[in-house]
């Protein structure tokens, strides 16, 4: 690769989560595609989420001050220049007015990736990779470009490859019950890359138990910090409860699944993408946008705030999908239809025209 690289202003920490890491490595990914080297300058912690960045082959700068600081900004700006960089994603809420403004100065491309709203963005171009909110709710100069809505939704090329594989709903689990077929479900519970309030191992109890399932599957990131209960907690229901860490299991556990429980957030998108019907259980303030989305399209049920939702409203709203095959199939078809899984080359494109232009526009000023 002899292009100017991209760098992504990126933390993952328990203080900042886990998210905007995960959807930054979509995007490195997407640019790689383009030839552009990928620096990710991160206060990374745990460590071994390094090894993550270099296993897509991406480079990993370590930063030693939070987003938005002076001693931040004037590490980032000497990275600018360093690496000679042609673009600089800034992926945090602490990133304000100056702080983009600042960087700018330094003669590179600067776009924001934000599905809060919060700020005034002097940036070139800004980024939501969320269904909400609105472009009504952001603030921007004349010249910066929005990109918004479901056409830039992030998703991973795993999960992305699975939307054939997914065009049909499974069959019911094979099990016999009285030499007859016993035609339970499998669910899946996701809540996404942070797990704020840890209630997937209760949540994962409660599908357990409800009628008609026979089989439940998890998927959290490696370092959830209740990880070791959630495995001694699949060892108690062998056989009914499994584990899904890496890409390939997660893979497969997406194309057997007949509804999962999703938290609203970006990995709720990755499954209506595929098609697949799910109830959400909100865990995060700033999910509601894109839930009450998914919702109004048809893709989910949303049944409310995780503090005001009962084990009874679970179960009943288990129990009218599994004995509504009709809507189990809007919901897919819906979802599938409204995001196509190629919201990271959109992306990554808009930011190739920008930079076509800023250059174009540097050469008729050096000709004059």
């Amino acid at each position: 690769m002899n292009r100017d690289p991209v760098l992504l202003r990126v933390d993952a920490n328990p203080r900042t989560g886990f998210e905007r890491f995960a959807r930054c490595l979509v995007l490195a990914a997407a640019l790689q595609r383009r030839r552009r080297p990928v620096y990710f300058l991160s206060n990374l912690e745990p460590n071994s989420l390094a090894m993550t960045v270099k296993r897509g082959g991406n480079n990993w700068t370590a930063v030693d001050h939070p987003v938005g600081s002076a001693n931040d900004l004037r590490q980032t700006a000497d990275l600018v220049r360093q690496h000679h960089a042609a673009a600089i994603y800034v992926d945090d809420p602490e990133a304000g007015q100056d702080y983009y403004a600042e960087l700018a100065g330094t003669g590179t491309t600067v776009l924001a990736m934000d599905h809060l709203a919060t700020s005034r963005f002097p940036t070139h171009v800004v980024v939501n990779p969320l269904l909400g909110p609105s472009k009504e709710s952001y603030e921007f100069d004349r010249d910066t470009q929005l990109l918004l809505g479901k056409r830039f939704t992030l998703v991973r090329p795993e999960i992305r490859r699975q939307r054939p594989t997914r065009s049909q709903e499974p069959a019911p689990l094979a099990a016999m019950v009285d030499g007859k077929p016993s035609g339970q479900y499998r669910a899946l519970v996701a809540l996404g890359e942070d797990d704020p309030h840890q209630q997937t191992t209760e949540l994962a109890k409660l599908v357990l138990a409800a009628p008609r399932i026979g089989k439940v599957d998890i998927i959290v990131r490696r370092e959830h910090p209740q990880i070791d209960a959630i495995r001694e907690l699949t060892e108690t229901h062998k056989g009914r409860l499994e584990l899904a860490l890496e890409p390939a299991e997660i893979s497969a556990r997406l194309v057997r699944c007949h509804f999962a429980i999703t938290g609203g957030g970006g990995w709720s998108n990755e499954l209506a993408c595929i098609g697949v019907p799910q109830l959400l259980v909100l865990q995060m303030e700033h999910h509601w946008p894109n839930a009450h989305r998914l919702e109004e399209e048809g893709c989910a049920t949303c049944l409310g705030w995780h503090q005001n939702i009962s084990a009874g409203t679970i179960r009943l709203a288990i129990q009218n999908l599994l004995t509504d095959p009709l809507e189990r199939q809007a919901m897919a078809r819906t979802g599938r239809k409204l995001i196509d899984g190629r919201g990271p080359d959109r992306i990554v494109n808009a930011m190739e025209i920008v930079l076509a232009g800023r250059a174009r526009k540097a050469t008729v000023r050096l000709a004059a």
